[in-house]
């Protein structure tokens, strides 16, 4: 069915049709609307069957979702953000236990300075944590990643997040196809846990394990990892035929058959990339682009068969990793079959800055004129941080950094 709506109730609506049997909400933007919209069909009985829990925190939601996966519930819930590291310990347990919890992370920048817009630094904070990360192109994929990730999960007996970029996909109205209960049914089989604690034969889960034995079970999270792969694509074409689109899978790829300059990017920025290369493409450019939705675990063969013809790659990502550079271009380097110094790693939208077609075709031109430095930031004010550096030689002090910032922006009132 088709419907205009806003993709945090895509997203609700698409949890729902997967009938949980407990959701743990704590609210944090911008995910808050998706806990909200479950809250309220469980209140109304449109979800049945489902224990609707408020917790006192993201630590404690994710503990309960690890209690209800452990006794036998299919179970989710979902944060962004500080939230996402304040239940990081718990989020470690649930990978170390193999309890299928899906978790929606709507994704957004971390502090300090605080800011509430999106980047992908909270989920790539996670990325070793043993969870599967999906990142949806559109609210669309989202949708259908998440009824993809409980199948997932289920099989694997691993926890899966579903990334969505915050507020350009959760807040954003687009016209979505909902399945119907049936279409969802008839492709997700009921939850047959692999485990239940029983009162009446008391077990004991999460117990330490020495060094004889935890090699072992870290590798056993990498071997499921590994078999994640194999499923994955196999999953995305069955999906195909039962719901009529693609959506999922490990990759995809556009216009890249011919490209000798690809370029690599994860979530909604992906549909900008696409506008611009179309634009370069008109003009005789060779160039395409390679969207993730597999992060972890990393389709490694997929992405260098992807790659395999190109003679430079350039990855927009929307995160960093500071005293390095870029996140996901490390993870293309290991993967790409040709020299490394053709992986040009651009960072950008950190903090949700714009990242405009212009600024795009600026950084691909750069590349095709070999000019691109192996690590760049998309639209710095590099004057601002001239100012700042000068600063604090100046000063002698490292603070209030972000508020100095801001007054020689003229965004905040100078110190009287």
């Amino acid at each position: 069915m088709l419907k205009q709506i806003e993709g945090s109730q895509a997203v609700a609506q698409a949890v729902a049709l997967c009938r949980p049997e407990v959701i743990c909400a704590y609210p944090i933007s911008p995910q808050t609307h998706i806990v909200e919209g479950l809250g309220e069909m469980v209140k109304s009985g449109a979800l049945a069957r489902c224990e609707f829990i408020n917790v006192e925190s993201e630590f404690a939601a994710m503990s309960v979702a690890i209690g209800a996966a452990a006794a036998g519930a299919r179970a989710y819930t979902a944060t962004a953000s500080q939230g996402l590291l304040y239940m990081a310990e718990a989020v470690f347990n649930a990978s170390g236990l193999g309890l299928p919890i899906v978790m929606t992370v709507a994704n957004r920048a971390i502090g300090a300075p605080i800011n509430i817009w999106n980047d992908h630094t909270d989920a790539m904070s996670q990325r070793d944590c043993g969870w599967i990360q999906l990142f949806a192109e559109n609210n669309q994929e989202a949708l259908d990643l998440h009824i993809q990730a409980f199948r997932l999960g289920e099989e694997l007996s691993l926890p899966v997040m579903v990334c969505m970029d915050g507020f350009i996909l959760t807040h954003a109205y687009e016209r979505v196809d909902l399945p119907t209960q049936e279409q969802v049914d008839a492709w997700l089989p009921p939850f047959e846990p692999r485990q239940v604690l029983d009162p009446a034969e008391p077990v004991s889960i999460g117990a330490m394990v020495g060094p004889e034995a935890f090699m072992e079970v870290r590798y056993l999270a990498h071997a499921k990892q590994m078999r994640a792969l194999e499923l994955i694509p196999g999953w995305a074409d069955e999906f195909r035929r039962a719901f009529g689109r693609d959506s999922g899978g490990l990759l995809h790829s556009y216009r890249t058959e011919d490209a000798d300059t690809i370029v690599v990017a994860l979530g909604s920025v992906l549909g900008t990339i696409k506008d611009t290369i179309d634009e370069m493409r008109r003009d005789g450019v060779k160039i395409g682009v390679l969207g993730i939705t597999c992060f972890r675990p990393w389709p490694l063969a997929a992405v260098r068969a992807a790659l395999a013809h190109a003679t430079r790659v350039v990855v927009i990502e929307k995160s960093l990793a500071v005293g390095l550079g870029g996140i996901v271009t490390s993870n293309v380097r290991t993967s790409y079959g040709g020299s490394a110094d053709a992986v040009h790693a651009v960072i950008a939208g950190l903090g949700g800055r714009s990242i405009t077609r212009a600024s795009l075709a600026r950084v691909f031109a750069a590349a095709l004129a070999g000019t691109l430095e192996p690590l760049s930031f998309l639209d710095l004010d590099g004057a601002l941080v001239e100012r700042a550096l000068a600063r604090e030689r100046e000063q002698r002090r490292s603070g209030p950094i972000a508020e100095g910032m801001l007054r020689d922006l003229g965004v905040v009132a100078a110190r009287i």
